[in-house]
């Protein structure tokens, strides 16, 4: 519990940082735009290439099938979840209410705390269970930004996306068991350290230019939504399936998480709404404190 506490202060100390650099025009409007495109271009592929670089053993492969397979059942649910319960919100909204209920900060909270909780052998699992969700976010989540009728120039921008193109290479490396040259790897990982840093300074700057005593009921359903009863929709569905207990447990774990930072980076790219993607991320970060441990308590019992 007490990593779980360090890592949400974490959050919102860099997006404290973000919040102070852009009041005191340290970083310009455009400025802002720049480290938006420099995230979404060069630092979050990184970071996606280095989170798939696992070494896998046979011994594990009935339970991270498992997960993968599972995986990619929750996503549909999500997406189809998502489409229908936010549907009549206005466009800006539904894109990012659609996309922060496919989209998780798994990818960052995610890992330390299935590792906390189920130990080594749970970090292995999530990392398996976040590559649906990285494809997913990075192609259905895309595509309700592109906000475009046209479908075959939407799949054309998604399937040309930076990180489109690194989730394949990602399991390129992944199954095979290929690796860079040590230093190209350093140059990834290194890049993709900064994943976490940058885009919650993104969301400070973003952060700065809002009014915080608006109230907004709309990010209060969406925390309900996200924090409580998709993971409780996943348990539901884990129940009636023959899995283990750590691949149930680390699968409903990870699927009440708060949204994802790239919800904020994405609208402010395309600009759907971007302060309000902010408060999504804000509030349901706030609120996912108390909600995690209890869902950790919970499934440990």
């Amino acid at each position: 519990m007490l990593q779980l506490l360090n890592l949400q202060l974490t959050l919102f100390l860099l997006i404290a940082v973000g919040f102070f650099v852009r009041k005191k025009g340290m970083v310009s409007e455009q400025g802002q735009k720049n480290i938006n495109n420099l995230v979404i271009n060069v630092v979050l592929p990184c970071n996606i290439i280095k989170s798939f670089m696992v070494d896998l053993e046979s011994s594990m492969v009935r339970d991270l099938t498992s997960m993968m397979l599972l995986s990619i059942l929750v996503q549909v649910i999500f997406v189809v979840y998502g489409k229908i319960i936010f549907r009549k919100q206005p466009d800006g909204r539904r894109a990012c209410l659609q996309y922060g209920t496919i989209c998780s900060n798994a990818g960052f909270l995610g890992n330390p705390v299935a590792e906390g909780v189920f130990g080594s052998y749970g970090l292995v699992l999530a990392s398996v269970f976040l590559i649906p969700m990285r494809i997913m976010m990075w192609s259905e989540g895309l595509a309700a930004f592109s906000n475009t009728k046209d479908r075959k120039a939407t799949l054309k921008k998604v399937c040309t996306h930076p990180c489109i193109l690194a989730c394949v290479l990602g399991i390129v490396l992944m199954t095979t068991g290929l690796r860079f040259p040590s230093p190209v790897t350093s140059t990834i990982s290194s890049l993709g350290s900064c994943n976490t840093a940058l885009s919650m300074m993104v969301i400070g700057m973003i952060l700065s230019n809002m009014d915080l005593k608006e109230f907004d009921k709309d990010v209060l359903l969406y925390s309900l939504h996200r924090l409580v009863l998709l993971p409780v929709l996943i348990l539901l569905v884990c129940m009636i399936l023959p899995l283990s207990d750590t691949v149930q447990g680390v699968c409903v774990l990870l699927s009440a998480m708060p949204a994802g930072a790239t919800t904020s980076i994405l609208a402010s790219r395309y600009d759907m709404e971007p302060e309000f993607a902010t408060r999504m991320v804000i509030v349901s970060t706030i609120l996912s404190l108390p909600t995690i441990c209890l869902w950790s308590i919970f499934l440990t019992m």
